[in-house]
């Protein structure tokens, strides 16, 4: 079975010393709840959690799967028991609005928590991880009597929620959605329809489960401009709010996927459902997209949690492996052969694991900080400025930590070897379970076209240069420092190319607007890798001042992180940069109907 050990130490440099969390959460209005005990012990407690609780059902949950008998699904043995502890824990409650049960601490230790679960567990982790999102969605859109009814079910995890979507013929053009709702008796609504791909859509772990469903009423305007929200709750709450009478939703049955065995991802049927609208009459995709905002920075964690146990376990593996002898001889004489940790191939994918890991917890912990002043800071400049960087780095988040966990997931198979193919070692369930991450919530070319075209062409680059400013400030301030010429002087030049990138191809769409889509992907990805280039600087000028200190392996360590992810990772912005610049013409040029394939499809 693999194991795991939550990073700690690397999410308090991280914290602590790289992005100076206490004076971060000194400045939120409810941040004094976020006292250094407080951090420490949610930290420790969480990863005793996620390696005692979750990490010994993780494969078994995998090899049983769900069942679906009479309308019932039945989680992996262990998984019911589990979320117990979870909600006994107060876990669920974490970061959520005290009107509400909540704790009311700031969303990024609820985030820090998510990696620690998406490590060990990646399957179980979704079953409650909807739920804060569909609570958000109700806090901000709900009525008074919805929020009433809900909120504090949802919050203590005696109720879990989904968000319903998609269906058999449309995925992320919602305009097609064929899901009617009917107005009945009083306020509420008769559901009919169908959807697919609902994670965690049937259960047995909690006692009721909220739906958010989107659908589209009698009078609706075609296409995405007429879709509505409704709460469809599994179970109608009777006149104390607790479970009654069965409404009219069912699991019709269960997909049979790749990867995530362990939840149940279901064909949910609405057969004339009780619903209430919430939120406005078509305008239910904006009131989705707060939950889906949610939704996809907590995926873009998924990516790094695996990322982190694939490295770990790929670590402790090929210290212990042998295979030849080093290339400039003997390493290990008193064995047979040596580590396979001592060949400069392996090393490179293990490097390659380690930069990911280190470096997409920074891009969390830097977002979440964002996350933590929208949603408790004041109004003003600060939050304002953060909710336009939360809004450029969302799509980054998801996308590119999914891309490369995918890669690095596929890493730790090959620094295995054979024995990474065999299922009893886990490493292929990290790679299944990866899979999935670049799909759901918004592919990889959705998040794409969200971040190049959304958010930063249509807001005539301005949400771009919020970030690129900060950047540019930092390498100016740096400039001088001996011991960051080496990441301060490429940063420097990626960041203007990164202006002019985005000038580029923001001047060919003017006149062909499919130069957007053909540049998207590359552009994330080329946004990804600057991101976390200005991120593992920030971290080398803390870590090259501590390098005298007691803690000096560790944060030599983190300087050669760097090294290694400006020279051996950050190159890769060269291919993405001249893929972005050859344009939509060689993508076009084959009509739909002839892909000269010589024969007929």
């Amino acid at each position: 079975m693999p194991s795991y050990q939550a990073p700690i130490r690397d999410m308090r440099f991280v914290m602590d010393e790289m992005l100076d969390y206490p004076a971060h959460y000194a400045r939120l209005p409810s941040g004094d709840e976020a006292s250094p005990d407080v951090v420490s012990a949610i930290l420790e407690e969480g990863a005793r959690f996620a390696r005692e609780v979750l990490l010994p059902i993780n494969q078994s949950g995998d090899a049983e799967g769900c069942l679906l008998e009479g309308g019932e699904v039945k989680a992996p043995n262990g998984f019911k028991e589990a979320y117990q502890q979870y909600v006994e824990g107060g876990w669920p409650s974490l970061a959520a609005d005290p009107a509400h049960g909540g704790q009311g601490l700031p969303p990024s230790l609820a985030m820090m928590l998510s990696e620690m679960i998406c490590a060990t567990n990646l399957a179980w982790g979704m079953y409650p991880g909807l739920s804060h999102g569909a609570a958000d969605a109700l806090r901000h859109h709900g009525t008074e009597e919805q929020k009433a009814t809900y909120l504090t079910k949802l919050v203590e995890g005696v109720w879990t929620g989904t968000m319903c979507l998609t269906e058999s013929h449309c995925g992320t053009d919602l305009g097609l959605i064929k899901t009617r709702a009917v107005p009945i008796e009083g306020d509420a609504y008769a559901i009919t329809g169908t959807k697919i791909f609902i994670s965690a859509g049937e259960h047995n772990l909690a006692e009721n489960i909220v739906h958010l469903v989107l659908a589209k009423l009698p009078d609706a305007p075609e296409g995405s401009k007429g879709i509505s929200l409704f709460v469809v709750p599994k179970y109608m709450p009777d006149a104390q709010g607790n479970v009654g009478e069965r409404n009219g939703v069912s699991c019709g049955s269960l997909e049979h996927k790749m990867g995530i065995h362990g939840n149940a991802t279901c064909v949910m049927n609405f057969d004339g459902a009780t619903g209430y609208l919430v939120g406005a009459p078509n305008k239910g995709l904006a009131c989705m997209f707060t939950m889906m905002n949610a939704a996809r920075l907590g995926v873009g964690i998924q990516g790094l949690g695996l990322i982190e146990a694939s490295f770990q376990n790929s670590l402790s593996y090929a210290r212990d492996r042998l295979q030849m002898r080093g290339l400039s001889g003997k390493q290990a004489p008193e064995k047979p052969a040596d580590p396979i940790i001592v060949h400069p191939d392996v090393r490179r994918m293990l490097l390659t694991q380690k930069a990911f890991a280190e470096g997409g917890r920074m891009l969390v912990l830097y977002t979440a900080q964002m996350l933590d002043v929208v949603e408790h800071g004041e109004p003003g400049e600060e939050r304002d400025q953060a909710e336009t960087l939360l809004g450029l780095l969302t799509p980054i988040v998801k996308a590119f930590l999914t891309e490369v966990g995918f890669e690095c997931t596929n890493e730790g198979v090959q620094i295995y070897g054979g024995h990474g193919f065999i299922k009893e070692w886990g490493m292929e369930q990290l790679v299944r379970d990866a899979r999935i991450t670049r799909l759901y919530e918004g592919t990889t070319g959705i998040q794409a076209l969200d971040l190049l075209g959304r958010k930063v062409l249509m807001s005539q680059g301005e949400s771009l240069k919020v970030f690129t400013k900060e950047i540019h400030k930092f390498c100016k301030t740096e400039a001088d420092n001996p011991a960051l010429k080496e990441f301060v002087e490429p940063l420097a030049k990626l960041n203007a190319e990164w202006g002019e990138l985005t000038m580029g191809v923001g001047m060919k769409a003017m006149q062909d607007r499919e130069e957007v889509g053909a540049a998207s992907v590359d552009y994330l990805m080329y946004s990804g890798y600057v991101t976390l280039a200005y991120l593992f600087a920030r971290a080398t000028k803390q870590a090259s001042a501590s390098l005298e200190g007691d803690d000096k392996a560790f944060y030599a360590a983190k300087v050669n992180t760097a090294r290694f992810y400006y020279q051996r990772l950050l190159p890769r912005t060269k291919a993405h940069a001249q893929m972005i610049q050859a344009g939509a013409s060689s993508l076009m040029a084959i009509s739909s109907e002839d892909f000269g394939l010589g024969f007929e499809i």
